[in-house]
């Protein structure tokens, strides 16, 4: 017969030391910035950005037993400014101020109102509380600016395959319940896919297998862990993971031009409860990731239909979005401008500070110029057709393309005047 626990895998296997803590490395690494600030005992106010199941909460604890200081969690979802006070209040009069202060871990921090946001600045700039605060949503929309200037924001990524792998074996090793069975992973696959990079999914997961198999050994399979697993494709949950399975099908139906599934999944989201802002933040990332030069103007509807959402609200917002929604699905598409970023950026990592050339550069002094600062450079308002055809990039960089147009009317017209200007980038 099987042992069982009211308490999840998830929640039993939860980390409890740095050491114990797996994946964000690039965070609490070896040498990573962070982890010498927890180790030296004095880290700022912060704030961890992530999607759901990557350890924010976790962290937050962690780093709280690390410091030996007072824990105090509230819920963004649960909790108002009543809420803060009380816990402000509970630390003022414990007497932890300056290095001994309480660690405020507020999670879902977006959700909090620009009041209750407010009501914690005092604490914070006092020392009285260090907030860790976990949020899914860009701070820089949702968290107020006198807030976020205080602290350090630090992102944190899905789980990788191999980081979801050691957090099985781990629990296949450890856990008090599933140590004791007779686990055989054939295959791993379905549980990577259908976790998503949730370590909590994946967790909860696999224990869901293994409990629904009484007998040893248990081999898990692709095949068993989708048999297994009854998800409700109907259901949206704005606070768990199919957020993230609903947006992804949404965004991907605009990119693929297909107007019906766009709205179709629109209306999933609405019919939820989704925050409108959130839906039209993504329309305007969607615009120039996915549109972008085939129709400058997709940005255009894309900014307007923000700046409708932020005005009207629900109801009414599901029109606007609709209407924004349907253009930028039947818009021509183009990635061009997100792969020239994101070439010049791996340019930018593989050579550094290239240097700027001399006729570029700034020339506020008499010595700069006598050392060459700005000789040179043609001002192109005095040439002919305003083009004077200089070339702009590092000595170490020429006739390196970024830019390369899309196969759209648009960018056609693009490309043949690039041909007939820049023949030197190989246009």
């Amino acid at each position: 017969m099987n042992e069982h626990t009211s308490i999840p895998l998830a929640e039993r296997m939860r980390p409890k030391t740095l050491d114990e803590y797996i994946g964000q490395d690039h965070l609490v690494g070896k040498d990573s910035v962070l982890r010498k600030a927890i180790l030296s005992g004095n880290i700022p106010s912060m704030i961890f950005w992530g999607p759901p199941g990557v350890g924010k909460t976790t962290l937050a604890t962690i780093i709280s037993n690390e410091l030996k200081r007072p824990f105090y969690t509230l819920s963004a979802i649960n909790s108002g400014v009543k809420d803060i006070r009380e816990v402000i209040e509970k630390v003022k009069n414990q007497g932890l101020f300056g290095g001994n202060s309480a660690v405020l871990f507020i999670d879902e921090i977006h959700r909090f109102s620009k009041s209750q946001q407010d009501s914690l600045l005092g604490a914070v700039e006092k020392g009285i509380v260090t907030l860790v605060g976990a949020t899914t949503e860009n701070p820089s929309f949702e968290v107020i600016s006198a807030l976020l200037s205080r602290s350090q924001v630090y992102v944190m990524k899905s789980f990788t395959a191999d980081s979801l792998r050691q957090l099985v074996a781990r629990a296949l090793e450890h856990d008090e319940f599933l140590s004791k069975r007779k686990v055989v992973i054939e295959e791993d696959q379905a549980l990577l896919r259908l976790s998503g990079g949730d370590a909590r999914k994946m967790l909860n997961l696999l224990e869901i297998v293994i409990n629904a198999s009484p007998e040893d050994p248990v081999t898990i399979t692709n095949d068993l862990v989708t048999s297994l697993v009854q998800e409700n494709i109907a259901m949206y949950d704005k606070d768990g993971e199919m957020h993230y399975d609903i947006i992804s099908a949404f965004i991907k139906s605009i990119r693929g031009s297909d107007p019906n599934a766009a709205v179709y999944y629109l209306a999933r989201m609405v019919e939820g409860g989704e925050d409108p802002k959130f839906i039209a933040r993504r329309l305007l990332i969607l615009a120039s990731e996915d549109i972008g030069l085939a129709n400058p103007t997709a940005l255009v509807m894309a900014n307007s239909t923000f700046q409708a959402v932020e005005r009207i609200g629900w109801p009414e917002s599901r029109i606007v979005l609709s209407q924004c929604v349907i253009y930028l699905a039947t818009s021509a598409k183009s990635n061009s401008a997100y792969a020239a970023i994101g070439k010049a950026q791996k340019i930018v990592q593989e050579t550094g500070n290239a240097p700027i050339p001399l006729e570029l550069r700034n020339a506020p002094s008499s010595l700069m110029k006598e050392l060459g600062y700005g000789k040179g450079y043609q001002y192109n308002h005095e040439m002919k057709g305003s083009f004077s055809g200089q070339e702009y990039l590092p000595e170490n960089l020429k006739h390196t393309k970024f830019y390369e147009p899309g196969e759209n009317a648009k960018e056609k017209s693009i490309r043949e005047w690039l041909k007939q200007a820049w023949k030197k980038y190989g246009y």
